[in-house]
């Protein structure tokens, strides 16, 4: 007798879990970007707004929640309640913050839900084409080794993938540089553009319409293969790095809890998004490689970037702030 009420008291949540799914959602849904307005998750949020809005029919409030690398707002959005009404978008320091950040207010594999890695993309080294006389990486290369800190490079802010690579890349090509950290991709930028930073590390979204203006010059890319957009230029790999790869990559997490039949609409909506010929096009404007990936896919990788990088930081002795 136990049994068969154990069973009904299941039947009912779960018919109780399905129809909170069906009227799911009945109010305005929040999007966190934790970080500001002009970087590369700011643009991506926003250009999936309008397509998941009328995707799901209700209205989609964007917050950028910025600060720390991305761990305020992902904090704002683990504390958040459960109720499929927030969610959150991040940038590859997700995977770098448990490592960097002492005392995160959240557990980062537990505290937040994997709904979909939207994709992967290369980042940049660049040089400025009026303020520098780099054309090669490797001249870029020679002066920073011909004196240590010698050659300044700009990032979008301390422990981002940019710093944590440049770091890693110190040892190998035997050369020191100077980091000077942003917050966020906005302020990067307009300093890089500019020519008051005379290097960057920054995703390709972030500079293609610079280089197509002649502004900065593309030295190297972190990702496995050339760009396609970026065809004449070499790989870390190629330059003396050999398997060296770190893109980056942006996600899209929930707080730990909300109902499965609320994250399966939600990823399924997500994942008809991604096919629309517009969207699929944006990304490849911003050189990112589509991936669409399952929750499960999401978690595993996102738990073998915090090992890797984690490796790193303690390594090198980083530490937030530096």
């Amino acid at each position: 007798m136990t049994l068969v009420r154990n069973l009904f008291a299941l039947a009912l949540v779960s018919l109780a879990v399905a129809a909170q799914a069906q009227t799911w959602p009945s109010q305005p849904i929040k999007f966190i970007a934790p970080f500001p307005p002009g970087g590369t998750v700011d643009q991506i949020t926003r250009f999936l707004q309008p397509h998941l809005q009328t995707a799901l029919g209700q209205s989609i409030v964007i917050e950028n929640r910025a600060g720390a690398s991305g761990s305020i707002g992902a904090a704002a959005a683990a504390k958040s309640p459960p109720d499929g009404n927030t969610w959150l978008f991040v940038f590859d320091t997700h995977g770098v913050n448990p490592s960097l950040i002492p005392n995160l207010p959240f557990d980062t594999l537990k505290d937040l839900a994997p709904v979909m890695l939207l994709g992967k993309g290369a980042m940049v080294v660049t040089a400025h084409a009026a303020t520098t006389p780099y054309k090669t990486f490797n001249e870029m290369l020679q002066a920073a080794r011909a004196k240590s800190g010698a050659v300044s490079y700009g990032t979008i802010g301390s422990g981002s993938l940019a710093h944590l690579t440049m770091t890693a890349l110190s040892g190998p090509l035997k050369a020191e540089w100077t980091h000077i950290p942003y917050k966020g991709g906005g302020p990067l930028v307009s300093d890089g553009i500019a020519g008051h930073v005379p290097v960057t590390l920054a995703t390709y979204a972030l500079w293609a319409p610079h280089f197509q203006s002649g502004r900065l010059r593309p030295l190297a890319v972190t990702s496995p293969k050339r760009m396609a957009q970026l065809p004449d230029v070499p790989t870390i790999a190629e330059l003396g790095v050999p398997g060296f790869e770190a893109e980056a990559w942006w996600g899209m997490f929930a707080p730990a809890g909300v109902p499965p039949a609320i994250m399966a609409r939600m990823h399924a909506e997500m994942s008809k998004v991604m096919r629309l010929q517009a969207v699929q096009e944006r990304f490849t404007q911003m050189g990112i490689v589509m991936s669409a990936s399952s929750p499960d896919e999401l978690g595993k990788f996102l738990a073998g970037e915090v090992d890797r990088w984690a490796k790193v930081v303690k390594e090198h002795k980083i530490k937030a702030g530096e």
